[in-house]
């Protein structure tokens, strides 16, 4: 549960570390990635964050530069985990078709776990909708990861239209996690799922 704890933190970080040794660093990603997440980037405050983190104020400034450097960080962090958890979710997959199924799977799997809030890059771009700041390219790095691991695998399953396969499976999981975000359900993720699988059977 997010702290209420008004404490100032700490001027310095020597003796702060926490369970494990954690850096103020990797103790700021993970204060940060959890209230944003559950409560929005904007709503959640410097302040909140280092206060929660245990850490001294220049930790923030001299690790991420800014706040925006933070939420960037953050969301970096997700893509290599994100990209991750699929490449070794794809590693056991029998063929193409399989590791596409794979995202759809992994997203089922993880909707409970995030208290159906939603897509994290979606959040994020819904917030900060101009595609030159720092955070909505950091979202777009994410989607041209997806992408091209789409185009991949659609490729090598014999897909006719690999550009407008892609273009169908991404909507089908943009559509599952918002539907999945209003329904607080993993039901819609299933749909899509199905109709994933109903498209990439004639390849």
């Amino acid at each position: 549960m997010p702290s209420t704890a008004s404490a100032r933190p700490p001027t310095d970080d020597a003796g702060a570390r926490g369970k494990g040794g954690s850096s103020p660093a990797a103790r700021l990603l993970e204060t940060a990635r959890r209230l944003f997440f559950k409560e929005g980037i904007r709503a959640v405050g410097v302040e909140r964050i280092i206060a929660e983190a245990n850490v001294a104020r220049a930790s923030l400034y001299q690790t991420f530069g800014s706040k925006d450097g933070l939420v960037v960080a953050c969301l970096d962090d997700q893509d290599a985990a994100d990209c991750a958890a699929w490449q070794a979710a794809a590693k056991d997959a029998p063929g193409p078709r399989e590791r596409i199924l794979a995202l759809f799977d992994l997203a089922i799997a993880a909707a409970p776990g995030r208290d159906y809030r939603g897509c994290v890059y979606l959040n994020a771009v819904t917030e900060f909708p101009d595609p030159t700041h720092p955070v909505a390219k950091a979202v777009a790095r994410h989607r041209a990861w997806l992408r091209r691991m789409l185009l991949t695998q659609l490729r090598e399953a014999g897909s006719p239209d690999p550009e407008g396969d892609a273009d169908v499976l991404q909507v089908l999981y943009d559509g599952a996690l918002a539907g999945s975000k209003f329904s607080r359900s993993d039901a819609p993720i299933k749909v899509a799922r199905r109709q994933a699988e109903l498209l990439l059977a004639g390849h």
